[in-house]
This record gives C-alpha cells, structure tokens and sequence, in this order.
C-alpha cells in the first residue's frame, strides 16, 4: 500500500497533535472531561480523516470546541 504524504499533512498532524496533547494534560490535571476528550480527538482524527482541507476544517472545530468547552 503506498499512501502519498506531503508536507502539509505531516504540518497539520503536529499542529493539531501538539493542541490535542496539551489540552489531554490539561484535563487530567484539572479533572477536566471535556479538554481530555477533545484532546484525544485532536491527537487521533488526523489518522482517520482523508483530504487535507478536511483535517484543517475539523481540527479546527475542534480546537474552537476546545476553548468553547474548557470548564466543562
């Protein structure tokens, strides 16, 4: 199986990664649901979603999602 990877997929995945990460330790910190569970999204969406405008559009979302949702 040969999946073509550019740079703009490999940028989007540490972006949105990194974002997922720190919100994930966020809430496990603070006890938080909502960070770590849109934390966790933000770090694995990325290996299931296909189309480079459809990985920014829902990490997106979600990292609005994440502010949006930050005492939940």
């Amino acid at each position: 199986m040969n999946f073509p990877i550019n740079f703009s997929e490999i940028l989007a995945s540490l972006i949105f990664g990194s974002i997922g990460f720190v919100a994930f330790i966020y809430g496990k910190k603070n006890q938080c649901w909502a960070p770590m569970i849109i934390g966790g999204l933000l770090m694995g969406y990325t290996y299931l979603v296909t189309g480079i405008i459809w990985t920014y559009v829902i990490g997106i979302l979600l990292t609005v999602a994440l502010f949006v949702l930050k005492d939940y």
